[in-house]
């Protein structure tokens, strides 16, 4: 054996080899670090179906698109793909066998026959069911732990087929579907809207899947002899397509028919439609909407692979199927958490997929936006959307079969027609005009057709009655003066309400004569008989205060003072003082009392000729309880419902009640009275009673009593119809926008004649003059006599503040002004050309003795002793 120490060649190959092997394990853990997880998933559709083909296309083409923009999940799909074809027990095998390959999940199947036994499958293994297109409602996931639909169920497209049906107003419906478990799993949901909405079902068509176009033939026939021109098609789209071609041949795809279709026949769910669509002109239907890049994707991978197919909303759902499960997967498997299970992590997975917001609520893509399309030459043309929150918005008018735009039925509203006179048709023509603007605001088209309601024979009908043919399918609305009441709500829907209304009692009036001895008091309130009595007292004490010191008119005993100053106010009022004001501040108040004066009488003799000119009026009756009490007639109009409340809230006997149909027949029957063939009063809504007032005037008929109050005037729907919020929402519109209201209103309410009386009030509170009327004018007297009297004053106070040195306080200086207020001023300032002072007349002002008559003991004082100066002077 060699010696490898003393050999190097052999030292170099065992490092060699020493090198390779470490090397190898090098790239071997990179190798291993760079490793994928495979996650086995199953796969199992029909590949021989148009919608299984574009499927698997769809879900190839999601897992490469997932993991080029994912490159760095450790995760990986291993699709395994399985052909169930149309067979469910094949289905079913497929399904098994994926379960005993240990699949985590499966995708599919394809229908809701062959979801039900692979479900329980998945039940039993623990395996998800993931379907993107068994849509059946009856398959629930809430029900079915393992089951997930990424996909809506076929009810959320109930709502918008009872939409637009109810849009139209067809009262009878004939729905059309294969005999499934796609087919029946909807009846449920289209029997409750249909009773919503109030529209009947006259007939069910069952199509079995195996029935050829002769068969079907057979069935339409028969459907051709009923009296119902509106279908509902549920079915797939193969069975589809042979219904629809055997009815153009029947000659049902032409004008007066109308079909409606439920998404399955939609290109945009089975591009095998497109095949028929020669056969479906003027058929409308619901769809979901497709994401418009991810189309023009398609086309360009179908043009590659020399396909023609259109991609549909089914191959949306699979391609974000595979991107919910590849993100739930890759978050199980980072989580490490046992409690993290795949089929909670798929349910909480969330993201903005192809088709829209992928959210699952309770199993199920939760509901959103389906378009309303209409079927018109080779494409299906969009013509409004449905959304779950608003409903029907932005529809377009659609052509219908036989290439009409007519729509093949119409909503019925039922009109009322009296034999009322023009007065009260106003409020019917007002009612009319406010439900045309509504027609405006709505979001689509409503095709309608007035048909009037009348008795032949007999015209006694009421409103009531009106509104129960709603209930009897004869009208599909009403539109009119009708009122809201609680009653009328069991049975119909109502509307916004677009006027106030109310009831009240129309009644004779009489002049009142009972306070003709106080009339004259009647033109000014109390607050303003006191307020001018005040003022004349104020302005002769004014008057009286500025001249009684220089005017002997004004002076004299307490008694003949107080007199006078009552005297010359008051005298004042007809200008009849005869006394002689001669201070300038007398005069300055007295020009504007004159005034102030003058305006008030003139006043005071314009609103007592008005009086006296228009005598007062007051109302026959008073209240309900009077009328009642004496078993008085009364009467109402006889098409309201004021009868009911008559009897029912006011107690009144039936036979009591007298019904009239115009403002003539009121106002006779007020005139003859309740002993002598007609009435004691009159009860209306208020809208009536005011246009018999303008029409007969205010001076003979009076409104009286309490106001029962209803909700006011609104349109009437059948109960639940979506109809009432999308009219509700326009009334709101059209009353909220003032210039169209208003023009409205004055149309029929102001555009009358109206007689010179009704401008008149009846009443003499309202011709009453309140001190608000003349503040202003008090306000400057008060104001100029103030000033006058406040310049007097300080003109005193001056005169007077020469013996300024002589006063100890405040006190003595008022003390003194006051006890001269009372004397006269020729006293108190003797001609100022003498250079005598005097005390008082006739004492000496050196000695204080009194002086003769003829003034020999009279003693002049020095005017230049400034002593007796100071000491006499003031």
């Amino acid at each position: 054996m060699p010696n490898l120490q003393s050999s190097p060649h052999c030292y170099l190959l065992f490092l060699s080899l020493l090198f390779l092997c470490l090397w190898e394990r090098t790239c071997m853990a990179k190798a291993k670090a760079k490793a994928k997880v495979a996650i086995p998933i199953g796969v199992v559709l029909d590949l021989n179906s148009s919608i299984g083909s574009i499927a698997n296309s769809c879900i190839w083409m999601a897992y490469q698109d997932f993991y080029e923009h994912y490159p760095h999940y450790k995760t990986r799909l291993i699709l395994r793909t399985q052909d169930s074809g149309e067979n469910v027990v094949t289905a079913a095998t497929a399904a098994q066998d994926l379960v005993n390959e240990k699949v985590h999940a499966i995708i599919g199947p394809q229908t809701s026959e062959q979801a039900w036994f692979v479900i329980e499958l998945g039940n039993k293994a623990h395996v998800p069911i993931i379907s993107f297109s068994a849509t059946s409602p009856s398959l629930s996931p809430t029900r079915m732990p393992y089951f997930i639909r990424t996909a809506r169920d076929d009810s959320s497209q109930v709502e918008a087929i009872a939409a637009i049906v109810h849009v139209y107003g067809w009262r009878e419906i004939i729905p059309i579907y294969e005999d499934t478990e796609y087919g029946n799993g909807l009846n449920p949901y289209l029997n409750d809207a249909f009773v919503r909405i109030g529209t009947r079902v006259p007939y069910r068509s069952v199509i079995s899947s195996g029935f050829g176009v002769s068969e079907i033939s057979k069935e339409l026939e028969k459907l051709k002899c009923m009296a119902t021109k509106v279908f509902l098609v549920h079915m797939s789209a193969e069975l589809g397509c042979k219904l629809f071609v055997a009815a153009k041949k029947a000659g049902m795809m032409s004008i007066g028919y109308a079909w409606i279709v439920t998404e399955g026949l939609s290109i945009e769910l089975d591009p095998m439609v497109s095949k028929c669509l020669d056969s479906m002109q003027g058929v409308l239907g619901v769809r979901p909407s497709a994401n418009d890049n991810f189309k023009r994707r398609w086309k360009v991978l179908s043009s590659e692979a020399n396909r023609v197919e259109n991609v549909t909303i089914f191959g949306l759902w699979a391609y974000d199927t595979v991107w919910a499960l590849g993100k739930a997967i890759e978050w199980v498997w980072e989580s490490q958490n046992q409690n993290v299970t795949l089929l909670k992590t798929i349910h909480a997975t969330k993201f903005q997929g192809l088709a829209g917001n992928f959210n699952l609520v309770k199993g199920q893509l939760e509901p959103s936006i389906l378009e309303v399309f209409n079927v018109v030459e080779q494409t299906e043309r969009a013509i409004g959307n449905w959304m779950p929150n608003r409903g029907l918005s932005q529809l377009k008018q659609p052509k219908w079969p036989g290439n009409t735009t007519e729509p093949p039925a119409k909503l019925r509203i039922g009109i009322p027609v009296t034999n009322s006179a023009n007065e009260f048709k106003e409020v019917l023509n007002f009612s009319f005009d406010v439900f045309y603007e509504a027609l405006k605001v709505l979001p689509f088209p409503l095709h309608y057709e007035f048909l009037p309601f009348e008795k032949h024979g007999n015209t006694t009908w009421t409103y009531d009655e009106l509104l129960m043919q709603i209930t009897k399918r004869r009208y599909d609305a009403v539109v009119g003066d009708v009122t809201i009441i609680a009653n009328r709500s069991n049975y119909v829907d109502f509307t916004m309400p677009f006027s106030e209304s109310g009831v009240s009692m129309l009644v004779l009036a009489k002049h009142d004569e009972s306070q003709k001895i106080w009339v004259f008091l009647k033109p000014f309130s109390w607050d303003l008989w006191l307020t001018t009595g005040a003022a004349f007292i104020f302005t002769g004490f004014i008057v009286w205060f500025i001249e009684h010191r220089s005017n002997s008119e004004f002076r004299g005993t307490p008694k003949n003072q107080i007199s006078m100053v009552l005297w010359f106010s008051f005298s004042t009022l007809v200008f009849a003082h005869r006394e002689r004001v001669v201070k300038n501040g007398s005069r300055f108040v007295l020009i504007i009392w004159f005034f102030v004066v003058l305006i008030i009488t003139q006043s005071y003799t314009a609103s007592l000729a008005s009086i006296l000119t228009v005598q007062k009026l007051q109302p026959v009756f008073m209240d309900v309880e009077e009328i009642r009490s004496n078993n008085y007639f009364v009467g109402y109009y006889q098409y309201s419902f004021v009868r009911g409340l008559l009897i029912e809230k006011l107690g009144f006997n039936e036979s009591k009640l007298k019904g009239y149909d115009s403002p003539e027949a009121y106002q006779h029957a007020l005139s003859l009275g309740s002993y002598n063939g007609g009435v004691a009063a009159i009860f209306d809504e208020i809208f009536f009673i005011n246009l018999f007032l303008l029409k007969y005037g205010r001076r003979k008929y009076q409104m009286v009593g309490p106001t029962y109050k209803t909700d006011g005037l609104a349109f009437a729907f059948s109960r639940n119809s979506p109809l009432v919020r999308h009219f509700s929402r326009a009334i709101i519109n059209v009353t909220e926008n003032k210039s169209t209201f208003d023009g409205i209103k004055k149309k029929y309410f102001l555009s009358d004649v109206i007689s010179d009386d009704t401008n008149t009030s009846n009443s003499f509170g309202s011709q009453k003059l309140t001190l608000k009327s003349f503040g202003g004018l008090f306000i400057i007297t008060l104001f100029t006599s103030l000033l006058a009297l406040s310049v007097h004053w300080f003109n005193l106070i001056h005169s007077k503040w020469r013996t300024r040195y002589y006063l100890k306080s405040l006190f003595e200086m008022t003390t003194q002004l006051a006890k001269h207020l009372n004397k006269e001023e020729s006293s108190l300032h003797p001609p100022p050309n003498r250079d005598v002072y005097w005390l008082e007349p006739g004492i000496s002002p050196r000695t204080g003795e009194s002086l003769d008559t003829d003034g020999t003991n009279e003693q002049s004082i020095d005017p230049h002793n400034e002593d007796l100066r100071q000491h006499y002077a003031f």
